[in-house]
């Protein structure tokens, strides 16, 4: 899939995309020509006034799409709704995600589903439920994993292993989906900070742990994400960490 062919529009679908890390991808991926579909859950502000942005910019280019992706007929839905928009689907970005401490002793059923659901069930649905329109166009899937399913983030056993699922489901995907769609991930190192807040001391522990010591931005995220569009048409299956080399 090339994002430089102009014979054909192309239709980008984001999950978890109307704010931070997703916000960029969205509008990275809008100004290089496509239309996106901006998925939310619950951040339906932030998703109106994005998808309202990049309208202005070029009318009847993106759209919000609303649902819980933890639920299969809400992550069915999403990918029928959005087809249904744009005619077609060439990329899908599972990048919606929870992200909260489970300690061993607190952990509960809904703590599992939710961190399962978000970060390996919903992705594994929405994919399955793609597949056939994007066989069609010959498109790509991405997702978003996390430099933690190389070595695992204390007190968060119920994410790193949801995670490390992602990961392992992004290669199994390579092999079953192929040779039509490429699926590959991307491994966010430390980009934002979390939105409870941290500790200077965590951020400087964190820091020290980065060869480049320094954190990203969702921009290096959002020019991973064009590059395996549209530059790494052999690439499939692969997981490319973008953390500033800590995972080394």
């Amino acid at each position: 899939m090339h994002l430089k062919n102009k014979e054909r529009k192309m239709a980008a679908l984001i999950t978890g995309s109307s704010r931070r890390i997703g916000a960029v991808i969205v509008k990275n991926l809008h100004t290089s020509g496509m239309d996106v579909g901006i998925h939310y859950n619950s951040s339906k502000t932030e998703a109106t006034s994005l998808c309202a942005e990049l309208n202005e910019l070029r009318p009847n280019s993106a759209s919000i799409f609303s649902g819980d992706i933890t639920l299969v007929n809400e992550a069915e839905n999403l990918v029928k709704d959005f087809i249904s928009w744009s005619g077609r689907i060439d990329l899908l970005i599972n990048n919606a995600s929870s992200f909260y401490p489970t300690p061993i002793g607190t952990i509960t059923e809904n703590h599992w589903n939710n961190l399962i659901g978000t970060n390996l069930k919903g992705p594994l649905f929405i994919t399955q439920a793609a597949s056939g329109a994007l066989k069609k166009a010959h498109g790509s899937v991405i997702n978003l994993i996390d430099v933690h399913t190389r070595s695992p983030l204390k007190n968060h056993p119920a994410y790193s292993s949801a995670k490390a699922g992602l990961k392992m489901l992004t290669r199994s995907l390579a092999k079953d989906l192929a040779p039509e769609i490429r699926v590959n991930g991307i491994s966010p190192g430390a980009i934002l900070w979390p939105e409870d807040g941290i500790s200077e001391e965590a951020k400087k522990s964190i820091l020290e742990q980065i060869p480049l010591n320094r954190t990203g931005s969702p921009q290096d995220i959002a020019d991973c994400v064009l590059f395996l569009v549209n530059q790494a048409n052999y690439i499939t299956g692969q997981i490319i960490a973008v953390d500033g080399g800590r995972s080394v």
